[in-house]
């Protein structure tokens, strides 16, 4: 699990910094200003991802159960919540209608919450 968190932490911090290239340059040009910023918001919670996964991968030692969760529910929520923003944001310019994701976004969200209390929980039984 300690390889998973890290190489998952890597590739989302890859992936953030392309997708953020990406949006400060080419996607300028077809995004409306509300849309890349929406774009920008699903970046910067997936680098958030990626700094939480790394630091956790080092420190935890995976041996609970509750542990494994800490970075499943990070890298579940992480997909969810990013990747529904991208297509959220490209649904304009593909003419296509994705509205039935925006309940997909708070379930990544509450789940990356979910690992960051019980990363808290886990750092007060310590």
């Amino acid at each position: 699990m300690k390889t998973i968190t890290l190489v998952f932490g890597a590739v989302y911090g890859m992936v953030s910094v392309i997708l953020g290239a990406f949006g400060a340059h080419a996607f300028k040009k077809i995004l409306s200003v509300e849309r890349l910023e929406s774009f920008e918001t699903g970046v910067r919670y997936q680098m958030y991802a990626a700094f939480f996964l790394l630091i956790v991968g080092y420190i935890l030692k995976f041996e609970t159960g509750s542990e494994k969760w800490i970075s499943w529910l990070m890298i579940i929520g992480t997909v969810l919540f990013s990747a529904s923003i991208y297509f959220l944001s490209f649904q304009d310019y593909w003419g296509v209608n994705l509205k039935f994701l925006g309940p997909i976004t708070p379930l990544g969200g509450l789940l990356m919450i979910l690992s960051w209390g019980m990363l808290i929980f886990y750092f007060l039984r310590k």
